[in-house]
């Protein structure tokens, strides 16, 4: 099978296969959920394959039949990390919802969404072209509106339409920039575009309409309100808007636009990292007071993701690898978080942290992955997001942003108090609610990503390696 053939297989199966689960799902639930599972570690395999390649050198793409310079599909070293990331932590999602999700109702929509919502992912991240990009965009949305709003009840139904009205908003103010980029550089090709704006820089409003709506999808303050309100969606969806998928897409096409493709002017290099910076000291400041156990995990996100953007937009070497690298293990370790957030509240049916206690004598598995991931996304050595951080901060330091790398150290600092409060509140002291673990998969699945965030630090060679390989393409240029 040709490389080109692998990067459709790899877009198409997740995409394509997630509307035969409902009906396999009449067959058979068993049948449904294992082909679901398949679909997705499908695109993991397909991407494995693709990384030698890549890391190789090569490049490959797809282009239409009818216009051979317009490209369809490219995969280069940036878009195989992503789509590794995002499979991988997708697939153990997948594996985990087939215990979470067995007692409640429309399972066949539910995986009939993940699977989508994963495929849009990899059909997102490996376009070549702009109108892709946008499709594959708006398509994640409507996946994430059903998800959000999966269990029905009124509030959930109004937190899921704000998710999408948000996301939506901020998709539609980007897609004017794209038509005022097409209008500057007469393609929507991102070679074609990174070799004339490399003459004539993006104007400034372009550059904002499109930033506008990589933060609504980031949930970067001031649009990330609708985020910790996702957390109404059960645990596996809350992973992958956190950890694979959803807020990913926004850093993913930051780094695609802003670093790999657009030149722009410098005023953004200063403009993001303090955005970025505003919005993980506020967010951190959110988890410290907010008692509920899926919301504290998610201002966790929205601050986490203020370190990937300020070493996208460092255009530091160091920064942008870092964020990679960051992307990688927060992707792990916060999936973690959630699904072992999960686990307990399916069991102990309270979310209330100053409710709970003491569950570690009961949940010991499920404590110990807790503790683990948080380890990790704290920046703890040696776990991969400590070597993630350092070196995004780092790259700061160099690009001459001593300020905002700053805020950033305090932004760490304050990780380390909100989760230390969370993990003590809730599995730490007297047993309050004697909850216990009864799922193998679930516990399965938690420590799976407890040892891959601490395998991922131990051996960060490799994970370096690959970030490096990516940069050195991206700013580079795309062939």
């Amino acid at each position: 099978m040709s490389n080109e053939s692998v990067l459709l297989l790899l877009v198409f199966c997740p995409v394509l296969g997630a509307f035969l689960l409902p009906a396999l799902g009449a067959l058979s639930e068993k049948l449904r959920n294992l082909a679901a599972f398949a679909f997705v570690a499908v695109s993991l395999i397909c991407s494995l394959v693709l990384l030698g390649p890549v890391s190789r050198g090569q490049t490959v793409t797809v282009t239409a039949g009818f216009a051979p310079n317009f490209g369809l599909f490219h995969a280069d070293m940036l878009a195989v990390f992503m789509a590794i990331v995002s499979t991988l932590v997708g697939s153990i999602i997948v594996f985990y919802s087939w215990d979470y999700i067995s007692h409640y109702k429309e399972r066949n929509e539910y995986y009939l969404m993940v699977v989508l919502f994963l495929g849009s992912m990899m059909g997102l991240v490996f376009a070549r072209n702009l109108i892709f990009l946008y499709l594959f965009w708006e398509i994640t949305a409507i996946a994430c509106w059903r998800l959000i709003g999966y269990f029905r009840d009124r509030v959930a139904v109004l937190r899921a339409d704000k998710a999408f009205l948000v996301t939506v908003f901020g998709a539609l103010m980007m897609l004017i920039g794209f038509i005022m980029v097409y209008d500057q550089t007469g393609s929507f090709d991102y070679g074609v575009i990174r070799q004339k704006l490399a003459v004539d820089p993006l104007t400034n409003v372009a550059a904002l309409l499109i930033l506008f709506g990589i933060l609504s999808k980031s949930a970067t303050l001031p649009l990330h309100t609708w985020l910790p309100d996702a957390g109404v969606a059960p645990s596996p969806v809350t992973a992958l808007l956190h950890a694979a998928v959803l807020v990913k897409i926004g850093v993913y096409v930051f780094a695609r636009l802003f670093v790999a493709t657009f030149t722009v002017d410098e005023i953004w290099h200063t403009a993001v990292p303090v955005i970025a910076g505003a919005s993980a000291i506020v967010s951190a400041g959110a988890a410290l007071i907010e008692t509920d156990i899926k919301r504290i995990i998610a201002y966790s996100t929205i601050s986490q993701i203020g370190f990937i953007f300020l070493g996208l937009a460092s255009g530091n070497p160091m920064g942008i690898a870092g964020a990679l690298i960051y992307i990688l293990m927060h992707g792990l370790a916060k999936g973690g978080l959630f699904l072992c957030a999960g686990i307990v509240e399916q069991n102990a049916k309270v979310r209330d942290i100053t409710k709970l206690g003491g569950l570690i004598k009961t949940m010991p598995f499920t404590a110990i992955a807790f503790l683990l991931c948080s380890f990790s996304v704290m920046g703890i050595p040696p776990f991969g997001g400590f070597f993630g951080k350092y070196m995004v901060i780092t790259g700061a330091v160099n690009a001459g942003q001593l300020a905002i790398a700053l805020a950033f150290i305090i932004g760490a600092f304050l990780t380390v108090i909100y989760l230390m409060r969370l993990f003590t509140l809730v599995f730490l002291g007297d047993l309050r609610i004697d909850a216990r673990e009864k799922s193998p998969a679930m516990v399965a699945s938690v420590l799976t990503l407890a040892v891959l965030s601490l395998a991922g630090g131990i051996l960060i060679f490799y994970p370096s390696e690959l970030a490096a390989t990516a940069v050195g393409q991206m700013l580079g240029g795309m062939r």
